[in-house]
């Protein structure tokens, strides 16, 4: 009887020692990208493991790359540049409620960062006299649909870090400082967050960014480098039939 069982993702080949193809090696690169993506992974051990992928010269050294790993991992969503967070859009399941984990932070001659996974309250409070601080919302939940953070900076610099699709709104004052935001009139995504940056500045500045995680850069530079590899096969599969077809 034959046996019509699908092959596992995971093993590239049957013999340790064969040596392994191109794509052999992008057929494990897309199980790592599928868990960092899931969050199997953290970026430290996918960027070792895709490494050692690359580098692997054949089947015995890719298995092991993959064996903790999940043969059919679920696909993950599309990472936008401008406008949807990596979860494709469910803000609903980031806006919590309760408490915040933190309400306010204090530089002096120091610094602070609020970053990672953590639950941004409806009111923030920072002050930084000749010190810094940095509030990271990439990751972040929220206590409330609309939230606020409140900036004083003395000789000193507070930068505001959100994901695209959070709409920000900057009320603050500068006074031989400023409040700077590089993109004021984009609209936020339906039922996103809403961050309102107020506050002064006097000389010192705040900062308002928007940025993709460390995770969804990597992410979308593995996506582009698969987009190149395919156009790479395509165009030399057009040459390989230009010569049978001359041959013929």
């Amino acid at each position: 009887m034959t046996d019509d069982a699908a092959p596992d993702r995971r093993s590239p080949g049957p013999v340790p020692d064969l040596r392994a193809s191109d794509a052999d090696r992008e057929r494990v690169a897309e199980i790592l990208r599928d868990g960092l993506a899931e969050g199997r992974l953290d970026m430290a051990e996918f960027e070792e493991r895709l490494e050692s992928a690359y580098r692997a010269r054949t089947y015995g050294e890719l298995a092991p790359l993959t064996s903790d790993l999940p043969a059919t991992p679920a696909a993950a969503p599309p990472v936008s540049f401008t406008k949807r967070p990596v979860d494709g859009g469910s803000w609903a399941s980031r806006i919590v409620g309760g408490e915040g984990t933190s309400t306010g932070a204090v530089a002096v001659l120091s610094g602070f960062q609020r970053k990672g996974r953590w639950t941004m309250p409806k009111k923030f409070t920072c002050f930084a006299f000749m010190g810094g601080g940095e509030i990271d919302l990439r990751e972040a939940f929220f206590a409330d649909r609309e939230v606020e953070i409140s900036c004083v900076a003395v000789m000193g610099g507070l930068e505001v870090i959100v994901p695209p699709g959070v709409e920000v709104v900057v009320r603050g004052i500068g006074i031989m400082g400023g409040f700077e935001h590089l993109d004021r009139d984009e609209p936020g995504d339906p039922g996103a967050p809403r961050v309102i940056i107020t506050g002064f500045a006097f000389w010192g500045g705040v900062g308002v960014e928007r940025k993709l995680t460390r995770a969804e850069r990597q992410r979308l530079k593995e996506l582009r480098r698969q987009e190149r590899l395919d156009r790479r096969e395509a165009r030399q599969e057009l040459r390989r039939g230009r010569r049978e077809d001359r041959g013929r």
